[in-house]
């Protein structure tokens, strides 16, 4: 059997007894013709596997390079270097992949975070991609690890869909037409009836009316899939295709849904801390070090590591959106016009006041509620007073807003009132109003941008660094 290996993380871990051992890897560095530092992206930790002299002829010292692969066989012995207790002394070594060390982009030096988008295909071998990719591994299971523990039905939404009804912003359009030559209709304009789902279809931006329905089933159900908006947004907090976690649980009001958004938020933090120590550590140190070029005032009170366990161990704070405005209209931010975007009651909150309410005045993550109506979509409950909504974002220092969410509103007449108030088509969406028709319930849910949730666990500070192969505006790489 060509794969009885043990993994370099496991092997560091075990006490060295002269056992017999084969391991797989990448070479990092080769020195002295002695020494190779080999890693297999189970730990950011090499492995340092000692080479006898003369045990390998010339031409094969010559192949062992950066990035080549090798095979090795020896035994796991105590180590006399620093920092690793077991290196392991070869008795057998076979080359399976060469390596060009003149044309490897990736030279055992510091690259800036830009230079290795640019080679996205090989960032993940260095330590700062390896720990992010492993973090974000971590995180994904245990979103499904908290909702399967609650007896959450897990749904697959779909990816292609017939309307922007959630009205949640541009869509990328699906189609199998001759776009040089589309079909037209007597009108002129592109006949959809000739399109292969026989009208007009799109990538989705959300599951969650879909997610409503099978909540109207199963009582609690969430969804962590891929979607896609086309907006013109080169930003470091905007991607075109990201990935959502949207739960949707009848009988919950709002308070229900931010107490499990914020139980949420919380587990799979501690998950990434219990199972990702040494990489969490890594990325800490990292972030101190880019840090230390920023003015004092832009670098973070806490390291990342304090930040993390300060989300863990605080109730995050919960204020409703009229407190939030009167907060940012009394703050020396505003007084001293230091907001680039104006504040007052009725704006959507942009990112920078979001930030202050968290980082500056707060301390803490917050839970704005009852944003008024005129800025939220049409599904979310209309409360009493009808001017707001019963709506909650959760906001994170470092990112602004990491979840969105609202008690939706299951009152037909409402919500039919509501979707003609913001020209919603209620033909178009009758399926979606059935669930108001047949066994109608209070219910609520959240979205979370998985993204913006390992981009503030990991520390990075580019959305684009946080996933495989970012698509952005003008940009569809790899």
């Amino acid at each position: 059997m060509f794969n009885k290996r043990i993994k370099i993380k496991e092997l560091l871990a075990t006490e060295p007894s002269g056992q017999e051992v084969t391991i797989m890897g990448w070479v990092r560095t080769f020195r002295n013709n002695q020494f190779i530092a080999l890693n297999d992206g189970s730990t950011n930790n090499n492995l340092q596997v000692v080479v006898e002299l003369g045990m390998l002829d010339e031409a094969t010292l010559k192949r062992i390079t950066t990035s080549a692969s090798l095979k090795v066989t020896g035994n796991a012995v105590a180590s006399l270097g620093k920092g690793q207790k077991v290196e392991v002394k070869a008795s057998k070594i076979e080359i399976l992949g060469d390596s060009d060390a003149e044309k490897y982009p990736l030279q055992p030096k510091k690259h800036s975070l830009e230079f290795l988008r640019e080679i996205a295909h090989l960032r993940f071998r260095t330590n700062t991609f390896g720990a992010v990719f492993r973090v974000r591994h971590t995180l994904a299971f245990a979103v499904h690890k908290f909702f399967h523990e609650k007896g959450f039905v897990y749904m697959h939404t779909p990816i292609i869909t017939a309307s922007d009804a959630e009205g949640a912003g541009e869509m990328f359009r699906v189609t199998t037409l001759d776009m040089e030559k589309p079909p037209r209709n007597e009108e002129g304009t592109v006949d959809y009836k000739e399109d292969f789902f026989g009208r007009s279809a799109n990538l989705t931006v959300s599951g969650q009316l879909e997610g409503e329905l099978a909540a109207t089933a199963f009582s609690e159900i969430y969804t962590f899939g891929p979607t896609f908006r086309a907006e013109n947004s080169n930003t470091a907090r905007h991607l075109a295709e990201f990935w959502m976690i949207e739960p949707e649980m009848a009988f919950y009001d709002l308070e229900d849904n931010m107490d499990l958004a914020e139980e949420f938020i919380r587990y799979i933090i501690q998950y990434a801390m219990d199972h990702n120590r040494e990489d969490l550590e890594f990325l800490a140190q990292r972030l101190a070090e880019e840090e230390k070029s920023l003015p004092q005032d832009k670098r973070s009170e806490l390291g990342l590591i304090e930040k993390l366990e300060f989300v863990i161990n605080n109730k995050f704070e919960r204020i409703t959106y009229t407190e939030a405005i009167d907060i940012l209209l009394q703050s020396p931010a505003y007084k001293k016009k230091k907001f680039q975007y104006d504040v007052k009651w009725g704006i959507d909150m942009q990112s920078e006041h979001e930030r202050y309410l968290v980082e500056k005045h707060f301390k803490k993550p917050v839970i704005v509620t009852g944003y008024p109506k005129a800025i939220k979509a049409f599904y979310m409950r209309e409360n009493e007073d009808g001017k707001t909504v019963a709506a909650m974002d959760i906001l994170a220092p470092g990112i602004g807003e990491i979840v969105g969410g609202s008690q939706r509103e299951e009152r037909q007449e409402k919500l039919e009132a509501r979707m003609k108030e913001m020209h919603v088509p209620a033909e178009e969406l009758w399926w979606y109003l059935d669930t108001r028709r047949f066994g109608t319930v209070p219910h609520a849910g959240f979205g979370l941008g998985f993204e913006r949730m390992v981009q503030f666990v990991t520390g990075m500070t580019n959305i684009r660094d946080v996933i495989a192969f970012p698509r952005t505006p003008k940009s569809a790489e790899f």
